[in-house]
């Protein structure tokens, strides 16, 4: 069966913003979804956050798939590298994720140390990477710095903010379709 993982951001909740729209969609499709609550708050921890999403997964396939917002993206890619050998996934869509330092010292201890995205290649060569034109949280500079890096497919979106619940995104047909996309 195929699965998605949906990981929120910084401070946030499973069931905010695009995420309800896109679980009933994705269910609709034959997927299982799987939202953990990821701990911490405010001061979110690297490894619990990597510990959540190893506990909520179980053991990885190739019909294993990962949708990410913001912080969570760069959990997921760091999730990964922490994978046996031959293990891997089916793919990831990272919804307002970054590379390098976005100057949030809560956040740093995620971001200070360069994530091995190489090694996160060896477990997933099917990333998206999909950005809104005018997000004030994450520089399109540091989204395109995790695209290079990850050699992902680049979707813009236009005036969605950070995709958030805060810019008031309730669906977001691009990850529904980049999830598609790479799961047939």
């Amino acid at each position: 069966m195929k699965r998605a993982i949906i990981v929120h951001g910084w401070d946030g909740v499973p069931n905010d913003s695009w995420k309800p729209w896109l679980k009933k969609e994705l269910e609709r499709s034959g997927f299982q979804i799987l939202a953990p609550q990821m701990p911490g708050g405010l001061h979110p921890k690297l490894n619990e956050w990597i510990k959540t999403i190893s506990q909520t997964v179980g053991v990885p396939d190739k019909d294993t798939y990962f949708i990410g917002h913001s912080l969570g993206c760069i959990s997921i890619v760091r999730y990964l590298t922490t994978l046996p050998k031959n293990n891997v996934v089916g793919g990831c869509v990272l919804i307002a994720g970054f590379s390098g330092n976005i100057r949030i010292p809560e956040i740093s201890e995620f971001y200070s140390q360069t994530a091995d995205v190489e090694k996160a290649r060896d477990h997933c060569n099917n990333f998206v990477i999909i950005h809104s034109d005018n997000d004030e949280d994450v520089p399109m500079k540091k989204a395109i710095e995790f695209k290079d890096q990850l050699k992902a497919k680049f979707i813009l979106e236009h005036n969605k903010g950070h995709l958030s619940e805060s810019d008031n995104v309730k669906e977001l047909p691009s990850a529904l379709n980049a999830i598609k996309e790479m799961s047939v």
